[in-house]
Parts: C-alpha cells; structure tokens; sequence
C-alpha cells in the first residue's frame, strides 16, 4: 500500500484516457506554439462542455493560470478580493502580485473557505479615495480550499454582489470538475449563468501529465492574453501534449468519471477516519478533501510509520485527499490499521 496516497491529488498518475491521448498525438510531426488539429480540438471541446463560445487558452500550471488571469482583469494600482485562505493568497508565492505589476490582494473572511459577501461589501465601500487600491476583482474558488462548494444560490449572489460592486468574477477551478460531480448541475449553471467572467479550470488534479484551461466567458477580457502567456513562458511549442488530453478527458466523459469517484472515495475516507475515537470533522466532505482534527500523538505517530498527509494546509488541521487513482479497498485497508495504531497510544 502506497503511503503518499492521502497526501495529494497531485500525486496521483496520468489516467489511461489521457495518456491514450498524448499517445495518439505523439505520432508524426505537428505543428507548434497551438496551431495544431490537438489544440483546436480542446478548445472547441471546452466551448461544448460550456456551451458557449468562450475563449480558451492553454498553460502549465495553476499558478500561472491564476496569477495570468487576475493580471488581465487588473491595472497595478487596482486591487482583488479574495478569500484569507485562498490559493492565491497562501500557496502561489505572490504570483499575483507579480504577474499584475503589484496588484494588491485585500483578503476576507468566510465560513469554511467561502467568502463573506457583507465583508466584501465592506472592503469595496470602506473607501473611495485615490490613496486606497481600488477594488476590481472578486476571486472564489470552486471547490474551496477546504474542501467545500458554493451551492448555486450562493455563487448566484457573489455574482450579484461582484456586478453590484462593478467588479469582475474570476474562479479558481482548480477542482471544478470535483465541485460538478457533487453538485449535479451543468458546466454553464455553475460559470457563465452565475457571472463569472473567467474561469481557470483544473485538469492535473484529475488525471492529467500537466496543464490547466484559462477560459474567458467575456471574450473581450482575453485580448492579448496570448502575449501575457508567452511573456510568462507559458506557450508551450509542442502545445499538443498540453491539450490532446483534453480532448481524451472530456470527450470521453473522463472528466467528471475521475471527480466523482475521488469524491465518492472521500466520503469513505472520512467513515474510516471517524471511526477512530478523538477524530473529528473540521468541514463538511463535499469533493475529495477530508479536513479533520485528531489527537497530535495520533499525527506523530501516522508520521512516524511513514503516512504522508499535510497538516499546514487550509485550517491546519489534517488534510487527507483522494484521486482517481484511489481504491476502495485501499481505503477500508488504511482504516484497519488507523484504528490498530490508535487503539496501541
């Protein structure tokens, strides 16, 4: 049994759709830097997903896609609202920043990684002077950094509340196909039909090599959004091995397949945890993040056999993650020897 396998979404393999994918593009020559049949075939499978004709592009990471697509809603003297533990603030090393020649991030509070909109409302109204940065984006994330989802009624009033502010509404999607699969509801319901404006949309942690869509529903926020990528040397010049994936993961329903099993994983996951006397709940499971709080001897001693789970992340508590690659019986096997190993402190 692998003893990484809780640590993180990102360390789980690339799914066989996707590697069939790269496959198939990898025969022959084809051309570079996108203009290829791979990478308008992503694109175009992204507008069907969405149903809509946004604008796609292609990059490595998250951080690039995130701190690239703040940085094309913003000028250096606005500011972006966000979350206090938003992925942004905490864990992309002030990429933001950065990228938007020093756009300042003002942070909020919210229950469970959702942000409060009445302290938004605050940060944007608190004043209006020209010494303050001026607000220009609200940033959520989707699934939350803890694990948790705005329901369509909330995401429909952070939509109001960003075009009542005259702000734009950026996603971190990171997990997005993960919040999906839970929530039942469409691609456009939870995206444009809500107000968002621009979406970065997540497909290392669901089975993908590397790569995440920067997608914009307001087309026009996209101009020149190709010369901030390749300034950020994001263009990728085989950018086939970069989309082909794609194609193979949404086409093939793979996508939402990979999320919701993670996600039924981690319901399991939290039964086997709680099953151990001293081990609670911090935040509801919605996706494939289990947020708990357990004895530190009990930590230590996870440690000390060689279990590798995080406990900086998001509250600080222990965080435990499934994936695509997880396994049911793998799972009931963990919560055997979890209950032996607290059963002997």
């Amino acid at each position: 049994m692998d003893k990484n396998m809780f640590a993180s979404d990102n360390y789980s393999g690339i799914c066989p759709e996707a590697w069939q994918a790269m496959a198939e593009a990898n025969a022959g020559y084809v051309n570079s830097y996108g203009d290829d049949r791979w990478t308008e075939r992503a694109c175009n499978a992204v507008r069907e997903f969405f149903e809509t004709d946004c604008q796609v592009f292609f990059v490595f990471n998250g951080t690039a896609a995130n701190s690239l697509a703040l940085a094309a809603l913003c000028r250096s003297y606005h500011s972006i609202i966000c979350h206090e533990m938003a992925h942004v603030e905490t864990d992309e090393c002030g990429a933001s920043e950065f990228f938007s020649n020093g756009t300042k991030l003002l942070l909020v509070p919210g229950a469970h990684g959702k942000v409060d909109l009445e302290a938004v409302t605050d940060r944007v109204e608190r004043r209006s002077d020209i010494h303050y940065p001026k607000p220009k984006v609200l940033t959520i994330t989707q699934a939350t950094e803890l694990g948790t989802l705005y329901s369509l009624d909330e995401l429909a009033a952070a939509g109001e509340s960003a075009r009542q502010h005259q702000l734009k509404l950026h996603m971190d999607g990171a997990r997005f196909a993960n919040a999906l699969a839970t929530l039942e509801v469409t691609p456009k319901q939870l995206t444009w039909q809500a107000g968002v404006d621009v979406l970065t949309f997540g497909g290392t942690k669901n089975g993908m090599a590397v790569g995440e869509a920067v997608v914009f529903f307001d087309k026009q926020l996209a101009v020149e959004f190709d010369y901030r990528c390749k300034q950020a040397g994001q263009l990728a010049s085989k950018m086939r091995y970069l989309t082909a994936p794609w194609v193979g993961m949404i086409e093939q329903g793979t996508l939402l397949k990979n999320a919701a099993h993670a996600n039924r994983c981690a319901g399991l996951l939290a039964e086997e945890l709680l099953s151990v006397p001293g081990v609670q709940l911090v935040h509801p499971v919605q996706v494939n993040a289990v947020f708990v709080q357990m004895p530190e001897a009990l930590i230590a001693a996870l440690h000390a056999d060689g279990w590798h789970f995080y406990t900086f992340i998001g509250s600080g508590h222990a965080r435990f993650m499934c994936s695509w690659q997880s396994r049911e019986e793998e799972i009931r096997a963990f919560g055997e020897q979890l209950r032996e190993r607290a059963a002997g402190l």
